[in-house]
């Protein structure tokens, strides 16, 4: 699973068009439904921290894990700033460890799509069932096939500001249901030139139905697939879907 690096530094930047504020609204209230309106939870995949910090404003305590070096020290600049107690774990997902178990586990922006292998999936899975509380709710988005394949397939983003530009190309491997992008980043320097990096990325669109499965192999129960960040049910436009589940009860 690539981490991001350089791109850390305007990660947040080119990211701005998405409603991290509406999605932390729609996550508490998922998680308000299933009776969570405060205590432990954690967010995989929690890049520079900006969900990480939203859910704490809304009164959790919040652990953020990602395996990006750069992206965490982006959170703990943010963390500084608003001077939230967060715990910021640098490990990878499928292999993350905690001292306890947690109310809720929470994953946004398709950070689970760059689990590109179904078993390495499958025990991200298992590990969320592990570490939540009895009856503890899960809660992640994906991105569809429909998405990679009909929406971003073959396309190239560019976006140049003041503070960097970008080059996002993208292609999308049907037969592997994989989709790459190759991202070339333009960070301006002091003496005036621009310093040119480059990334790949990869990540693996998982049929709904797979997704479904998987959560109950690792021993949860699926309650509820939305269209993201709304209150529709899945559907064959979805580009990103919500999934809600719930661990069964340990002491069952």
């Amino acid at each position: 699973m690539e981490a991001y690096s350089k791109f850390a530094q305007v990660y947040d930047l080119f990211m701005d068009n998405i409603d991290y504020e509406g999605w932390a609204e729609y996550v508490t209230a998922r998680l308000k439904e299933y009776g969570i309106a405060d205590g432990l939870v954690l967010e995989l995949g929690c890049g520079t921290g900006t969900m990480t910090g939203l859910l704490a404003d809304r009164g959790y305590d919040m652990i953020g894990v990602d395996n990006s070096e750069e992206m965490l020290a982006e959170a703990m600049e943010k963390r500084v700033e608003s001077g939230q107690d967060i715990l910021y774990l640098l490990q990878d997902m499928q292999e993350f460890e905690l001292y306890g178990t947690v109310r809720a586990v929470v994953s946004v922006c398709d950070s689970l799509n760059y689990i590109t292998e179904r078993e390495d999936l499958l025990q991200v899975f298992r590990l969320v069932n592990n570490y939540l509380d009895p009856e503890g709710i899960f809660l992640f988005d994906m991105n569809t096939i429909h998405k990679y394949r009909d929406l971003m397939g073959d396309t190239t983003i560019a976006e140049n500001r003041e503070e960097g530009s970008f080059i996002w190309d993208n292609s999308f491997d049907e037969e592997e249901s994989l989709n790459y992008y190759e991202l070339a980043v333009f960070l301006p320097r002091e003496d005036g030139l621009y310093e040119k990096c480059e990334e790949v990325h990869c990540q693996k669109a998982y049929p709904q139905e797979e997704i479904e499965s998987l959560i109950k192999e690792a021993g949860m129960d699926l309650l509820a697939v939305y269209d993201a960040y709304t209150m529709e049910p899945a559907a064959e436009d979805s580009e990103r879907l919500f999934f809600v589940a719930r661990e069964k009860g340990k002491n069952k």
